[in-house]
């Protein structure tokens, strides 16, 4: 019989086997990223100790608004850019990166590239 698997399913299958090798540590901590249809979120983990760090997303207060609709790239351009500053702010300089199943382009790619430019070492 064949196994159906939903577009959520397969994404938790996917996460799950990433996390079986991506740990976060005192030295470089996991930069975990989940995202909605509407908003992206992006936290800073301590995986030996169980503590999120640093977290950022679109429902952010700290966030700059920009122009009428902006596109949900350019928002999570901004997350990145936030998640980052708060990092370094908090003397994280490295990180791990933990895309959560998706895929590694759109809106991950985005934040990704915007927290390295932003000074953090993936």
């Amino acid at each position: 019989m064949v196994s159906v698997l939903t577009k959520r399913e397969a994404r938790l299958r996917r996460h799950r086997r990433v996390r079986r090798v991506v740990r976060g540590t005192d030295e470089r901590p996991r930069l975990s990223v989940f995202k909605s249809a509407r908003h992206i979120y992006a936290q800073i983990i301590n995986d030996e100790d169980g503590r999120t760090l640093v977290s950022a997303s679109t429902l952010s207060k700290d966030l700059p608004k920009p122009g009428d609709r902006p596109k949900k790239s350019e928002m999570a351009k901004a997350v990145g850019m936030l998640v980052a500053e708060r990092a370094l702010a908090s003397g994280i300089k490295a990180v791990v990166f933990d895309r959560g199943g998706y895929p590694f382009h759109g809106r991950v790619k985005a934040l990704a590239t915007a927290a390295r430019d932003r000074g953090l070492k993936f």
